[in-house]
């Protein structure tokens, strides 16, 4: 059996035939099936780039010593995450290769349990079949019984739904995890993407009582700087498990770039971008929610990410199609799981003109 062979089929691919339909509309497509970022890098992270282009030597897995103070600077005055050390963050090539990773990367195989939210991103389902674990998607921890899983995911804000988890429930998954001794994960790479609710990390001393034991954050600036195309991430957390990811990653030879380490750096110290480009978004949002209102549709959670999630109660292609066939693509919720078969995921991360387009197709 092939490695290729244990994985789900990548999603996307599904979508071809109405990727076509879509592109065929007269003004073009107006690609939101994926949350890619259309506006500019930031002019002080190019910067820094530049300053940083002469970079003969191989980079050090741990990363640069100042990258990993700017991740503790920003997590300390954006999330008021305290008490963490240089040596419980570890940058990483983009939080998708991160993720996929990670469960192989922690011991995890063969007669282990990984859980992850009902509705999720899918490379959290990649990691566990990548390292044989069994999967169960749920959002209920007593529907697994007696069963102890070794790694559960939690996702705040929510990839697809924009749902967030509050503090108290955040606080009993960490105790549950505690007691049984599972590995909690949470992927919080929209943490600022925030436009009706104020997200909260796990690492917050709120929710973990100020010990980090047996938890890991994973974070990206792909979203909060335009930086998808750098690859910047990291995970911060539990100092074991940081240096257990630490003692495989260096054998793999997984680095972060030297310069994309000064350019993280440089981003995650201005947050003057990163208003700027909220507000931009926000305006994305609010057009596109009101249109697709408009046009019948009904909105649930999506209080943060850069998603709505949209539904006009029924089957979740059937409104692909009807959205393509007006050149507009989005992705069907049944890629996210069984329990989005009737939503779609609506990105709004398209230039300003073509969330205009949408609008008045919409209308």
């Amino acid at each position: 059996m092939t490695v290729s062979s244990r994985l789900p089929d990548f999603p996307w691919d599904h979508l071809t035939t109405h990727a076509t339909r879509a592109r065929a509309h007269a003004d073009g497509i107006v690609d939101l099936s994926v949350g890619t970022p259309v506006d500019p890098t930031p002019e002080v992270v190019r910067a820094a780039l530049r300053d940083a282009a002469d970079a003969p030597g191989y980079p050090v897995t741990v990363g640069r010593v100042e990258t990993r103070q700017a991740v503790l600077d920003w997590l300390a005055g954006s999330h008021g995450v305290t008490g963490l050390g240089l040596h419980q963050v570890l940058p990483a090539v983009g939080s998708k290769e991160l993720i996929g990773s990670l469960a192989l990367h922690l011991g995890i195989g063969p007669g282990d349990l990984v859980v992850q939210p009902e509705l999720a991103y899918p490379t959290y389902e990649v990691g566990a079949a990548l390292a044989g674990a069994e999967l169960v998607a749920t959002d209920s921890l007593t529907a697994l019984g007696p069963r102890v899983p070794r790694l559960l995911w939690l996702n705040s804000p929510s990839n697809p739904t924009g749902r967030v988890l509050p503090p108290a429930h955040l606080r009993k998954v960490v105790e549950w995890c505690r007691e049984r001794g599972t590995i909690l994960v949470s992927d919080e790479c929209y943490l600022e993407c925030a436009w009706e609710a104020e997200p909260v990390s796990v690492l917050h001393p709120d929710v973990c009582g100020g010990s980090t034991d047996g938890i890991l954050a994973v974070h990206s600036l792909s979203k909060r700087s335009n930086l998808a195309g750098y690859r910047c991430a990291f995970v911060a957390g539990d100092a074991r498990l940081v240096g257990e990811l630490l003692a495989v990653r260096k054998n793999l030879g997984l680095m972060m770039p030297g310069p994309m380490q000064h350019a993280m750096a440089a981003a995650l110290a201005d947050t003057g971008h990163a208003v700027a480009q909220h507000a931009v978004y926000a305006a994305r949002r609010a057009r596109l929610r009101e249109a697709l209102e408009r046009a019948g549709f009904r909105i649930d959670h999506s209080e943060a990410s850069l998603y709505l999630w949209a539904t006009r109660d029924e089957d979740c292609w059937d409104t692909v199609s009807w959205l393509a066939e007006r050149g507009i693509l989005v992705a069907p919720g049944a890629f996210y799981g069984a329990a989005g078969a009737r939503h779609v995921r609506v990105a709004f991360t398209a230039t300003d003109e073509r969330v205009g387009a949408a609008v008045a197709r919409l209308l």
